[in-house]
């Protein structure tokens, strides 16, 4: 794989950042994923950081060095994470679960796959044109969706959603692909903080406009100056695949003579504030995989004749 990525994350107007970002990586799949930590609700730089962890932990055990079902391990990674948000507050007898958003994307061979749960979005451009977008998980998009349809009157809340992970109801999980990318697509995963700022067609025609390196800068800052004071975190991942080899491109990363078990991730374990997420368990990840099969294998039998 060959591909150029470059990430962004800013505090705006909020007391703390509690969105994060990262990628892993071996020699022939990449993940790359945001998640944003929801306020009103305790911790939410934990939630969004066991999220990313979680994801990465399982990538690193499944990639090896490729995925063999993208799809399904998106699916399992965001479930486990959510499954790992419950017992983090649990174990800590918190009032109430952490709770967070998410959107993942792997790339693989020549084809994106990617997930999403709550809204944080992705976006897919070629060219100019936007070719692929995530639809929020919330009631406003539910409403926009509705109204082409039968008529809607009255407005709700484009920040109300109806899942997340750490809810206490089962997360929903949109899965889309494999979509074919070709030579200079370019994939951007970001928080609510950009694209409630800034229109489908303002992310689209600033993240074509120039290098991932300039583009993704300036869209921060445009959402940045839109929010004013009371801005919420914005945070920004662009990948640019198969960018052309520049040893002075930022972020550029080739893979082919990577080894079969290597693997590379930004995804940290420790907060930014000082504390420090205990580590993930394997056999809990392992078990939350386990019951997730077993789940759908016993729905799978139920609909056969």
């Amino acid at each position: 794989m060959r591909f150029s990525v470059y990430q962004l994350s800013r505090k705006g107007g909020r007391e703390k950042n509690e969105d994060r970002m990262g990628y892993c990586y071996t020699r022939d799949a990449g993940l790359f994923a945001v998640a944003d930590g929801m306020g009103g609700h305790p911790e939410g730089e934990v939630a969004s950081q066991l999220a990313l962890q979680t994801l990465s932990a399982m990538f690193q055990k499944q990639a090896r060095p490729k995925l063999e079902q993208p799809l399904r391990y998106l699916h399992d990674g965001i479930i486990a994470g959510h499954q790992q948000l419950l017992r983090y507050a649990t174990t800590r007898a918190l009032l109430d679960t952490p709770r967070t958003t998410v959107v993942a994307c792997v790339l693989q061979g020549n084809a994106a796959y990617w997930a999403h749960c709550g809204d944080s979005r992705l976006y897919l451009v070629r060219g100019d044109k936007l070719v692929a977008r995530t639809r929020d998980h919330s009631y406003s998009e539910l409403q926009d969706t509705l109204s082409q349809v039968v008529p809607m009157n009255e407005r709700v809340n484009r920040n109300v959603l109806f899942t997340c992970l750490g809810s206490p109801g089962k997360p929903v999980i949109d899965t889309s692909g494999p979509l074919v990318v070709q030579p200079g697509d370019r994939l951007l995963l970001c928080s609510d903080g950009l694209w409630g700022q800034l229109p489908d067609e303002t992310i689209t025609q600033t993240l074509a406009g120039d290098t991932i390196n300039n583009s993704v800068p300036e869209l921060v800052e445009l959402a940045l100056k839109s929010g004013g004071d009371k801005c919420d975190n914005v945070t920004v991942l662009a990948v640019e695949w198969e960018a052309a080899e520049d040893a002075r491109t930022v972020g550029a990363v080739s893979t082919h003579s990577l080894g079969d078990n290597v693997f590379a991730s930004t995804i940290q374990a420790s907060l930014g504030s000082g504390a420090v997420v205990d580590d993930l368990d394997e056999a809990e990840i392992e078990r939350s995989i386990r019951e997730i099969n077993e789940a759908i294998q016993r729905s799978s039998s139920k609909r056969r004749p």
